[in-house]
């Protein structure tokens, strides 16, 4: 039975591993881990979660960008699992933007990320599926494949001058 997960947070050892590769995308434990992963998104105010985020190492994530108090500007797009993901950088310009985390509530941080890429994941019907994503759903696809490969946004962080309070990013003129 699909329940809420508790999120886990920065110092969580699951946050620094490398998520083993899913082999069986119909086993009873990913699809469990599927189901867990997508209630917890909904329940939070964010908008991509990665199975280590849920202290479940495999190569699973989320992507359901949506207007929230967090990111009041975001695109709305159905949730999205992906599975084993992967991508390959169509520009190589990067933009440097705020980010937070759910596994690092209360702070924000300014991350280069690349502003268009080619995402490869399978479903979970075990189907592969190319697509495009460019800015906003770019930066959570990366923010999220980075919970995958055990880095967290503010290992992306140039100038820990650009790391501040959540009080203090809401202040910010838009």
């Amino acid at each position: 039975m699909s329940e809420i997960q508790e999120i886990a947070q920065l110092g969580a050892p699951v946050l620094r591993l490398k998520a083993a590769v899913v082999e069986d995308v119909h086993s009873a434990e990913i699809k469990s881990v599927i189901n867990d992963l997508l209630l917890t998104l909904a329940e939070s105010e964010g908008v991509g979660l990665a199975a280590p985020q849920i202290s479940a190492s495999w190569r699973i994530m989320v992507v359901a960008s949506r207007p929230s108090k967090r990111y009041p500007q975001a695109p709305t797009m159905q949730p999205t699992v992906m599975i084993n993901p992967s991508f390959k950088v169509l520009e190589h310009q990067k933009v440097t933007a705020w980010e937070g985390c759910l596994s690092i509530p209360s702070i924000r941080g300014k991350v280069p990320r690349y502003t268009r890429i080619e995402i490869r994941y399978m479903t979970q019907q075990g189907e592969w599926v190319e697509v495009i994503f460019d800015d906003f759903l770019a930066r959570i696809f990366q923010h999220e494949y980075d919970h995958l490969e055990g880095v967290v946004y503010l290992d992306r962080v140039e100038n820990n001058h650009d790391i501040i309070s959540e009080a203090e990013f809401f202040k910010l003129p838009v």
